[in-house]
């Protein structure tokens, strides 16, 4: 059996169980792409090494992260082939023990940049030019900027999400955040104004199940709505950006505990201690945290000298 014919199999028995609904188009994009040109009509048992170098050699240093799903995607084809008997011996993919011995380590060819972050202190500037703007891409940006979340919850959220009585937002786990392996979705407590920019919204008259809807009907916003919005007023920063300026204004102008903005952005808590502390979601203590952020972002800009957010008494756990 080819490669390809092979790897188009796999594609297809895996597939329903992919939480995400695209991966099945970037498995098939992205060896389309790179694979099947070198190695789809090739027997799938006579794949070695050299043919796995010979695809990822000229995107390895280029195309870093691309290279390396696709080394992945690959492994698990040739794992797969192995266990139904159609390949013998080691897989030629794989990282460990094997390719990282010729090919560089991928942080030192593609180190991990930080999304550019707009300080703190003027946050409360940009909010108040944002306010001003009365567009879809506008009103986005200051939700996705007042829930600190990322531009995939924003932009995919629907009305269904939403718990206006008990003022939460239920997001799914696929949209949460990329690292969440546990499939459990992540709550957002909901502060005033970001209730009242979803009231602005619920009384369209359009069919769109989208809460940010997008210029084709039944379509969410797209996904760099946001970001030429935000680079038409300040072409320094990134929509993401705004998370740091979050924990930092959190780390700096408040005593809420650590955990606590971390879980308003959904980070994994690795250490075991406050794992078990996370249980209780600690919802109440992020709804302060979440006030306290919308009332910074509020602030008129002339009084965003210094340290313009009082600390709070420290809450005991």
């Amino acid at each position: 059996m080819s490669f390809k014919a092979f790897a188009t199999d796999y594609i297809k028995a895996q597939s329903p169980g992919w939480k995400n609904p695209k991966h099945r188009q970037q498995w098939t994009n992205t060896l389309t792409t790179y694979a099947y040109p070198v190695i789809g009509d090739l027997p799938i048992d006579s794949l070695d090494q050299s043919h796995i170098l010979k695809i990822l050699r000229p995107i390895w240093n280029g195309k870093t992260e691309t290279a390396n799903r696709i080394r992945s995607r690959i492994e698990n084809i040739l794992d797969a082939a192995k266990v139904e008997g159609l390949r013998t011996g080691e897989n030629p993919a794989r990282w460990r023990a094997n390719l990282k011995h010729v090919l560089p380590k991928r942080a030192d060819v593609a180190p991990v940049k930080n999304h550019p972050a707009m300080p703190y202190a003027d946050v409360p500037q940009f909010m108040a030019e944002l306010r001003i703007k009365n567009s879809t891409s506008a009103r986005a940006l200051e939700f996705t900027v007042l829930t600190a979340v990322r531009t995939s919850a924003t932009i995919g959220a629907v009305w269904d999400e939403f718990d206006f009585d008990a003022k939460l937002w239920t997001v799914p786990a696929e949209r949460a955040d990329v690292k969440i392996t546990d499939g459990k979705p992540r709550f957002v407590p909901l502060c005033k104004r970001a209730l009242e920019i979803l009231d602005s919204f619920r009384e369209r008259t359009d069919d769109s199940p989208y809460v940010f809807p997008g210029g084709k009907l039944r379509y969410p916003l797209s996904n760099m709505a946001m970001l030429n919005l935000l680079h038409d007023m300040r072409s320094d920063f990134t929509v993401h950006g705004f998370r740091s300026s979050f924990k930092d204004w959190a780390s700096e102008c408040t005593r809420a505990d650590n955990i606590v903005s971390e879980m308003a952005l959904f980070h994994v808590v690795k250490d075991e201690t406050e794992r078990a502390y996370r249980r209780g979601v600690l919802l109440e203590k992020r709804r302060k945290l979440m006030r306290d952020w919308e009332g910074f972002c509020a602030q008129p800009p002339a009084k965003r000298d210094g340290v313009v957010t009082p600390f709070r008494k420290k809450e005991r756990a």
